[in-house]
């Protein structure tokens, strides 16, 4: 009964996925919650409410409140919380051409024609009896051949903007930054994810950086709905195709 849990308990798991898949192919694909963007990469997010603060004290003959930011203070992202803006602009191709030849051939033979007397004992013992020549005890030969071929074309082009928020600031500075842009379209969701670390030091004074300065840089573009279920190979013949043995 204990082996049999497992089972029972993914049994009863189909409908609950069933309804949902369901209810998306009938309403289309629901867009996500606003949130803060811990999923992409979880961690422990502290998020301070600005009612909970206290008041900050007033400053005698000054313009300027304590705290608030100012016209000539960097604008920059440098904080949990802060949302800088992320330019992605892939534009990457790559072709590789492979060709492997190779051929390979053996021969070899081996004469016995004295063996401590025993030459003639010994030609009795292998069939036929008759034709055992000492002087050609063994011989073989071998021919093997080897020819692959393989190319790789590829073109890869994204032009999107995103913002993204300082979800961490690790110990040295850099900053750990995530976020998430879901487009829908009747009823097409299309979704946008980036995460990874960057430098203070690159974030420009616009408070953007371009994704080939971020580090451990995770960038994911893809979609769900209609057009994209027609697109995608069946669940069973994916699963049959992968493991297929021939």
């Amino acid at each position: 009964m204990r082996n049999r849990l497992p089972l029972i308990l993914a049994l009863g798991l189909i409908p609950l996925a069933a309804c949902s898949t369901v209810e998306e192919a009938v309403k289309g694909p629901q867009l996500a919650p606003v949130g803060y963007p811990a999923a992409l990469a979880p961690m422990e997010q502290v998020v301070i409410n600005p009612q909970d603060q206290p008041a900050a004290p007033a400053s005698a003959n000054s313009l300027w409140r304590t705290g608030a930011r100012a016209f000539f203070i960097d604008q920059r992202a440098r904080k949990v919380g802060d949302i800088l803006t992320v330019q992605i602009d892939i534009d990457d191709s790559a072709k590789t051409q492979n060709t492997s030849t190779s051929s390979r051939t053996g021969a070899m033979s081996a004469a016995v024609p004295k063996l401590f007397g025993l030459e003639n004992q010994v030609g009795q013992l292998l069939p036929p009896h008759n034709n055992f020549d000492p002087t050609n005890a063994l011989q073989t030969k071998t021919n093997s051949s080897n020819t692959g071929t393989g190319s790789v074309n590829r073109a890869e082009k994204i032009s999107l903007t995103i913002a993204a928020v300082v979800s961490a600031v690790l110990p040295n500075g850099n900053l750990v930054i995530q976020g998430t842009q879901e487009v829908r379209t009747n009823a097409e969701l299309r979704q946008l994810t980036v995460a990874g670390i960057v430098r203070p030091e690159d974030i420009s004074s616009a408070n953007t950086i371009k994704h080939t300065q971020i580090a451990e840089a995770r960038i994911s573009y893809g979609g769900r709905g209609d057009i994209s279920r027609v697109q995608k190979v069946p669940g069973l013949q994916s699963v049959v195709e992968r493991f297929q043995p021939f």
